[in-house]
């Protein structure tokens, strides 16, 4: 073999990476959104999430992907590890989509597909139907560079080959071989793209079917590499998934005794003499044997998992709970895990917004050290979370996900604000205390009536947010709610200037009363705020 062929093979190699990488992006922007509602809806039945697993990554062409995409959702809360393991599982399955393309070899049409592809890519007006142009290059881009491997200057020149021929026919190893796999893998980090080179490589009669065996074992382990990558220094539940799919594609090295079985080995050859549709056959099969071996066992290897994995402890509060920044590949499962991460830091505002006003209510300060702590993390989160949405948005996110982050960069100053009139309550609340400043039953009673309202407003709008849906109707609702604590809030400003002349109140406590309405009145503007980015239509975000 001489060094150009090495070229030509490895030239026709870079092209079929390229194309699957390319065409793999494309199908994520296409059909990624719609993958996410599927697998949003997954019910615990661990059959259907095989089948959506299936489906999903027969679309996007990558187990890892999916799988990554998992450990997003995982992290975000979406779903528990029994029901991804199901989805795990069907991944796998998924994923031999490629195999099956390439053993039909639809290489013919791969220029048609690359001069289709390239001027969509190229011209069209609108994203969706670049991102289909993406695809349809990415195919044909795909085709032609296994067509250059299998030529007579790349591979082909094996089949002459005396002392590769010679080292194949003696090759009766099978831990070289499953080691050959796990290396293939493990550098080009797909498995769908070393069992596409495997297949050039049997289709140029280099492989026999044996030795093709061991190699697609070692492929299929070596797959799991992006992942244990991705896992090492990230969240319990992203190891517990890792570890999962490592132990549905080890579980393939129990079939290795097939290589020997010389009634499987015909079985496979009577189906096709092409070494490309053999390799794809036992691929396939492997996959589904070792499915319906695992499913019925879910609960059993999620407890396995749980038991490697043992939740961590944290000794400090400062630190995301559903963000993972490990894992970032999949921007769908990273967009979901902030937009959980902000429902968090939400629950604590409203946390410490009851707290600040039940003390108020009851001239208490027990719960002083709470409020201080749960405001510093109220800030603590607001930092970091916009930091981290700059950096997933300084990368490529679509424009439904691009959008979704912009309006929680408003919920979240929102939230910050809301805990900064908290803790303003707080202060008063000390002031009066401290200062034994009395205040009326009748402002007592107008505050709790505002507080109500106020509090009202606050989970109903983030409801909205949390549901992503903001109705014609409840939006007029949730404005008459704030018209509500406006005049509300005017009322009692009118009554404490009535008691102010009827010497019912003391000037400074009309000065706390006064500023405390303030805090109330502003809160209930922020929390309309955060309603309002529940709305579709990007450009009615309301910024009081």
């Amino acid at each position: 073999m001489t060094i150009v062929n090495i070229i030509n093979l490895l030239g026709g190699l870079g092209l079929f990476l390229f194309g699957m990488k390319y065409m793999s992006e494309g199908l994520n922007q296409v059909a990624g959104s719609k993958m996410k509602n599927l697998l949003e809806k997954l019910t615990r039945n661990r059959f259907k999430g095989f089948l959506l697993g299936v489906l999903v990554t027969a679309v996007i062409q990558s187990s890892s992907a999916t799988t990554v995409m998992l450990m997003g959702f995982l992290n975000a809360g979406i779903m528990d590890l029994a029901q991804a393991t199901g989805v795990i599982i069907g991944a796998n399955i998924g994923t031999t989509v490629t195999a099956i393309l390439i053993a039909i070899d639809v290489s013919a049409i791969a220029p048609i597909c690359i001069i289709i592809g390239a001027a969509m890519a190229l011209f069209a007006k609108k994203q969706k139907q670049r991102y289909i142009g993406q695809i349809i290059l990415g195919f044909g881009i795909l085709f032609f560079g296994l067509k250059y491997m299998s030529g007579e200057n790349a591979m082909g020149v094996l089949k002459t080959n005396e002392a590769f021929q010679s080292f194949i026919t003696s090759f009766n190893n099978p831990v070289i071989g499953i080691l050959v796999g796990i290396a293939v893998c493990s550098v080009l980090q797909s498995s769908s793209a070393a069992i596409g080179v495997l297949q050039v490589l049997a289709l140029s009669g280099g492989v026999p079917l044996n030795l093709a065996i061991f190699l697609i074992i070692g492929i299929n382990i070596g797959s799991v590499t992006p992942l244990v990558l991705s896992a090492i220094g990230a969240k319990t539940n992203a190891k517990r998934a890792a570890f999962v799919y490592f132990i549905f594609n080890f579980i393939l090295v129990f079939l290795t005794p097939l290589a020997y079985f010389d009634p499987f080995l015909n079985w496979v050859k009577s189906i096709s003499s092409n070494g490309s549709v053999e390799v794809a056959v036992c691929h396939i099969l492997f996959k589904v044997i070792t499915a319906i071996v695992l499913l019925p066992f879910v609960p059993q290897i999620v407890k396995l998992s749980e038991m490697v994995f043992k939740p961590k402890e944290h000794e400090s509060a400062m630190r995301f709970e559903f963000i993972d920044k490990k894992i970032t590949e999949n921007t769908t499962a990273t967009v979901l895990q902030i937009g959980s991460e902000v429902e968090r830091m939400a629950k604590i505002v409203r946390n410490n917004f009851v707290l600040a006003c039940e003390g108020y209510l009851s001239r208490s300060i027990e719960n002083e050290q709470q409020i201080r702590d749960n405001e510093e993390l109220i800030n603590w989160l607001n930092h970091n979370i916009s930091d981290f949405m700059v950096t997933v948005c300084s990368g490529e996110i679509g424009a439904e996900d691009s959008e979704y982050v912009g309006k929680l960069f408003h919920v979240i100053t929102d939230l910050e604000r809301i805990g900064d009139h908290a803790e303003n309550i707080l202060n008063k609340t000390k002031q009066s205390i401290e200062s034994e400043i009395e205040f009326s039953d009748e402002s007592a009673a107008e505050v709790k009536k505002i507080y109500e309202t106020v509090l009202e407003l606050l989970d109903r709008s983030i409801g909205c947010f949390v549901n992503k849906k903001l109705s014609d109707f409840e939006e007029l609702e949730l404005h008459n709610l704030e018209n509500t604590i406006d005049n509300l809030t005017l009322q009692a400003q009118d009554n404490h200037v009535l008691r102010l002349k009827e010497k019912k109140c003391h000037t400074t406590s009309g000065v706390v009363f006064t500023k405390l309405l303030q805090d109330l009145e502003r809160v209930g503007d922020h929390a309309y705020n955060i309603a309002w980015a529940a709305r579709k239509d990007k450009d009615l975000i309301r910024q009081i």
